[in-house]
């Protein structure tokens, strides 16, 4: 089954990480993705900084286009990929090994991807 997997970071606490920290950081999340990758369906990105994002809400007289993510998140999407795993546990299992698990304001939100589309039909 394909889960969705979006890292998600506080961007305060992520700037409180020294340039040698946040490359060894890096490192491991390529080993990572090495390490797992017959468990990626898609190696899905990593994203520009939240400062970078505009968000399209709804208005009552229209959309509403807004600088930023939601005006009072704390966390950030920082990325996200496709993982093709056997259910939930293994998602869960999977994601725990992620490297920057180790910062506090790291989490990992997983969604079961959407593969019945007969509504649209």
């Amino acid at each position: 089954m394909k889960y969705v997997i979006m890292f998600t970071s506080v961007p305060v606490l992520d700037r409180q990480l020294s340039e040698e920290t946040r490359q060894e950081d890096y490192a491991q999340i390529y080993q990572w993705f090495q390490d797992h990758g017959s468990a990626i369906a898609d190696g899905g990105a990593e994203l520009e900084p939240v400062e970078t994002a505009t968000t399209v809400k709804y208005g009552e007289s229209g959309p509403v286009v807004a600088d930023g993510p939601f005006s009072e998140a704390r966390e950030v999407i920082g990325g996200f990929s496709v993982i093709d795993v056997a259910d939930m546990d293994a998602a869960v299992a999977l994601v725990k090994t992620w490297p920057s698990m180790r910062f506090p304001g790291t989490a990992i939100e997983i969604r079961p991807m959407v593969t019945d589309y007969s509504q649209f039909e």
